[in-house]
């Protein structure tokens, strides 16, 4: 095991994939001579040339088409946007196109490739660059969804998705680039909708995933001091989710508490939610209690970004509410 950047787990990632099959190659802005806008793709230019390494001009709907097409005719292209913010210039490519042809031609072609790039907040960016649009593309049926939480899980999960037949949105948080963690040397993948049990607990569930996995373990670190058992549970891929870990948790713990940094409304949390009360009503000793953004557009005064986001305390109060609910 050695340490590496969230940034550098990914592109191992993709070099390793790249190196194994000629098939796979990525396209995007800045990827190339830039060496990417986060510097996740830094160096691949020299190692795999233009054909394989391709920069794009600034127009998502088009390059998004043009690796729909390029996986329909055989290949495995890593389409990267710069945020995922700008994933909305290309919806109709991955919605109407890449999620539907598999059915759409009862089977003749797939889309086997990656759409990724950062999302969420990422500091003072203004409403319109810090959005969370993961239960978008999960309510898409023919779509996969991963957000990983820290640089293992980033290496193993993105291998994964270039390998899987279905168009997989890979979405990463724009602060986490830099974060280090272990990641082995050698080969291995990471099977999605295989969530992660970070920590076993007997009192309460605290499940999210990706940026706000960070936010839940030191809320649970907050709450063992205060002698609440924690049970701590890393989605990894919100399309599939892994129902059988949530449920499993909670017929253990009796309680839940969800946190995503999205909206509320119509979000990952709410899924779960419904999940649970419907297959485990019986087990809860308390109802299930949500943490997400509050519900307006982000906006640019740090103050106020604290404000809306979740964050530690507002999870240890809704523990603390679930846990001592009458």
């Amino acid at each position: 095991m050695r340490e590496i950047q969230f940034r550098e787990a990914l592109r191992e990632a993709m070099q390793e994939e790249m190196r194994r099959d000629k098939d796979v190659f990525i396209m995007g802005e800045e990827v190339a001579e830039y060496n990417g806008a986060y510097k996740v793709t830094q160096g691949m230019l020299d190692e795999f040339g233009p054909d394989r390494v391709i920069d794009t001009p600034i127009a998502e709907l088009g390059f998004a088409g043009i690796g729909v097409g390029a996986a329909m005719n055989g290949t495995r292209p890593i389409v990267e946007f710069m945020t995922f913010n700008f994933s909305l210039v290309a919806i109709d490519q991955v919605i109407n196109s890449a999620a539907k042809i598999l059915s759409m031609s009862g089977g003749q072609y797939s889309a086997p490739m990656v759409f990724r790039g950062p999302t969420g907040n990422a500091g003072q960016l203004g409403a319109q660059h810090s959005q969370n649009f993961e239960n978008w593309y999960a309510n898409t049926p023919g779509l996969k969804v991963v957000v990983p939480s820290n640089p293992y899980d980033a290496k193993g999960l993105l291998k994964a998705s270039i390998r899987d037949n279905d168009p997989v949105i890979f979405m990463e948080s724009e602060v986490m680039y830099a974060d280090k963690g272990e990641v082995p040397e050698s080969e291995y993948i990471i099977p999605l909708g295989v969530a992660n049990v970070i920590s076993e607990g007997t009192d309460v569930t605290l499940v999210s995933f990706g940026k706000m996995v960070h936010v839940i373990t030191k809320a649970a670190e907050e709450l063992e001091a205060a002698g609440i058992s924690v049970e701590v549970i890393d989605l990894r891929t919100v399309r599939p989710i892994d129902y059988d870990a949530i449920l499993t948790s909670v017929k253990k713990t009796n309680r839940l508490v969800v946190v995503e940094e999205a909206w509320p409304l119509a979000s990952i949390s709410s899924e779960i939610s419904h999940h649970v009360q419907l297959h485990a009503f019986d087990h809860l000793d308390s109802p299930v209690v949500r943490v997400a953004s509050k519900d307006v557009p982000l906006p640019y005064a740090p103050t106020l970004i604290e404000e809306i986001l979740p964050n530690v305390a507002r999870t240890v109060e809704a523990v603390k509410k679930v846990m001592y609910k009458k």
